[in-house]
């Protein structure tokens, strides 16, 4: 099943949940509207709302609570996309200026507050402590991967550890939290319930995974964000650290002042080569693949259905994204 079958599939559904996020953006404050819709309509995959819908299908839910569960999703998503561009200084992102190069950093950081806000009031409208207690755990542990991502940050004795830490916080918990709840909104047992959550992990992990050796591989116009952003902020991804301990002391210094003093985008092409002499993109693919394999096998409490299949098949092509 390819993402043109997958989406199909799930059409209805997205077409709710998107019009809801219409609804939901909505303020009286005018900026907040004007800023709000950018980003909401920048061109944006809407995989975590996806994968949320599919993933509540699969575990059989009767009612339309998943639409507000993937609107909150795709809002925390947001909210975090806004502050890290300020964060890390973007300019571009999904092919097109990033908020706050268009409107400042500013409305920016104060629009991420208005989502992220917006989604707590939808967790409400849920009538679910178990909602509010998964997302709001969700929400702190995503900080805290922000954080630590921070501290990592320009710091080449980052282990292979603290960088899944990372990765998991950031990235894989709002996978997570989203296949867990929509099991949890579903009525499924435990048994279910942690299927899919071990499924949104694994599959936000090979998610990240694939991003990052994005970074290295695809042109700026195919990933919608500049080529080398990574090596430009000193930020100490797999492909990166990879290959500084596998080449030589000479190859190791220039990567390791790369990271230190986020000085590495002139020696972009060189980089490269040193990760293709080390098989440092392979290393991560590897794990990338591992990554989707795992979630592919959490699966197998859930019942077959065309829904668990495209579960399935998203497990596979996140980990072998090209854009």
């Amino acid at each position: 099943m390819d993402l043109a079958k997958i989406r199909d599939l799930a059409n209805a559904d997205m077409q709710s949940v998107n019009s809801l996020i219409q609804q939901q953006v909505t303020s009286d404050v005018a900026l907040i509207n004007q800023l709000g819709f950018y980003i909401i309509n920048s061109g944006g995959k809407r995989l975590r709302p996806l994968i949320t819908v599919l993933a509540a299908r699969a575990a059989g839910i009767k009612n339309n609570d998943h639409h507000t569960l993937a609107a909150i999703i795709e809002f925390i998503h947001t909210s975090t996309l806004l502050h890290d561009d300020v964060v890390d200084e973007s300019t571009l992102r999904r092919g097109r200026e990033t908020a706050n190069a268009r409107f400042g950093n500013q409305a920016s950081v104060l629009v991420g507050d208005f989502l992220y806000s917006r989604s707590f009031q939808m967790m409400v409208s849920l009538h679910s402590m178990r909602v509010m207690e998964v997302l709001s755990d969700a929400t702190n542990r995503i900080a805290q991967g922000e954080v630590q991502q921070l501290m990592n940050c320009n710091d080449p004795n980052t282990t292979e550890a603290s960088y899944f830490d990372v990765i998991y916080g950031k990235t894989a918990r709002l996978f997570e939290a989203a296949t867990q709840l929509s099991a949890v909104l579903a009525g499924q047992d435990e048994k279910v319930e942690k299927a899919m959550l071990d499924y949104g992990k694994y599959l936000g992990t090979a998610f990240q995974l694939a991003d990052d050796i994005l970074d290295y591989t695809a042109q700026s116009g195919d990933m919608g964000k500049n080529a080398g952003d990574d090596l430009a902020e000193g930020k100490p991804t797999l492909p990166l650290l990879y290959a500084m301990w596998h080449t030589s002391d000479d190859n190791a210094a220039l990567i390791r002042s790369a990271i230190e003093n986020a000085d590495g985008l002139p020696h972009l092409e060189k980089i490269q080569r040193i990760m293709h002499d080390t098989n440092a993109l392979t290393y991560t693919q590897k794990k990338a693949d591992e990554a989707a394999e795992h979630a592919i096998s959490s699966l197998s409490p859930v019942p077959d259905s065309d829904y668990k299949d495209a579960l399935i098949a998203l497990a596979k092509i996140a980990a072998k994204r090209d854009s």
